[in-house]
């Protein structure tokens, strides 16, 4: 069983237990969240599409950690200029554990 959830403008494909990496999200760790933007999900029986997004099909996760991905260098240089600069990027995230989909569970 997986979903295809879209959150921060990216779709992530999950299924139960797995944990991923999705852009900073508020809330402490442990707190639980509901995906209400549900594009697909797969049961095994069948795929179900939404137009674009289902309705009442939860997908619920629990924050594990928060934090800082590796840095991405940007490296600018212009030939016989003299001219070089370099920037440094590292975005937040947060991790993520999908616990259900499809199943109604209370959410705290």
């Amino acid at each position: 069983m997986y979903a295809v959830i879209k959150t921060g403008d990216k779709q992530y494909k999950v299924s139960p237990g797995e944990i991923i990496r999705i852009e900073k999200l508020t809330g402490n760790i442990g707190d639980r969240i509901n995906f209400g933007n549900v594009l697909m999900i797969n049961t095994g029986s069948g795929v179900k599409f939404g137009n674009p997004e289902l309705t009442g099909v939860p997908v619920i996760g629990e924050i594990v950690d928060h934090g800082k991905a590796r840095k991405i260098l940007i490296i600018k240089k212009k030939r016989r200029k003299n001219y070089r600069k370099t920037q440094g990027h590292r975005q937040n995230f947060t991790a993520v554990k999908i616990l259900t989909i499809g199943e109604t569970a209370a959410v705290s």
